[in-house]
């Protein structure tokens, strides 16, 4: 498959589109050996491209993947307190990838993970909206939910609206699209519903499903590539 060189350059991460085609006409790019002074030049799979005489790789095609995180396990690569984490859990072969936010302790469920740094940023951005839904089960009252649905301030943080449906007496369907730290359990304690157990199935447009826990899936490259474009 053939690339333009700037393309090729911008997409390894050695530089912007524009800053690499500076580097071209600069004359410090070379393709298998050869100078070239011109942007309009295409690489096939398998060239090797230098920038001032230091090899330039292709960038790695994103993947992305679903773990269903138990109970009693940090979202992070090592815990102070030796607690279980998400990578006690992975194969070794992938502990190399970025989880996609976080989900505390006591949460289970869908976590995403990737190999793409910048996929993961652009996921938990608040500006980009993406929902994410649990399940919640709760004790106490659920006659004020309604302040959690028009959205609340608590100990001084502002909260936005979340979607909530009521399952059962115990149990909520909630949707945000915010991802404050902690936000359905700060929130759902001060309407008076503290959370019991919680537990994520659903992350945009993938779904937990019926995973097991503890275990790994990879998801398609057309999920990838719809959740590009709609950034």
């Amino acid at each position: 498959m053939k690339t333009r060189i700037a393309k090729f350059i911008a997409e390894s991460g050695v530089a912007s589109r524009r800053a690499a085609e500076e580097l071209i006409v600069s004359g410090v790019v070379a393709v298998n050996g050869e100078k070239i002074t011109t942007p309009v030049f295409f690489v096939n799979n398998g060239d090797v491209v230098t920038v001032n005489g230091k090899n330039v790789s292709a960038k790695e095609e994103t993947k992305l993947y679903s773990f269903h995180k138990p109970i009693n396990t940090m979202t992070t690569r090592s815990d102070p307190q030796g607690r279980q984490t998400i990578y006690d859990f992975i194969p070794k072969e992938f502990s190399g990838l970025k989880y996609i936010g976080r989900l505390d302790y006591k949460t289970t469920g869908l976590l995403l993970l990737t190999n793409d740094g910048e996929l993961a940023r652009r996921m938990t951005l608040p500006s980009s909206k993406i929902q994410r839904t649990y399940i919640a089960t709760v004790y106490g009252t659920l006659s004020k939910l309604d302040l959690a649905r028009h959205g609340i301030s608590v100990h001084g943080v502002k909260y936005a609206p979340m979607e909530i449906e009521i399952i059962d007496d115990k149990n909520l369907r909630v949707t945000v699209t915010e991802g404050k730290k902690n936000e359905i359990r700060i929130v759902l304690a001060a309407v008076g519903a503290p959370v019991k157990k919680l537990h994520r199935i659903s992350f945009g447009p993938i779904e937990l499903k019926n995973l097991a826990v503890g275990k790994m899936r990879t998801e398609s490259q057309k999920t990838v590539d719809e959740i590009i474009k709609s950034f």
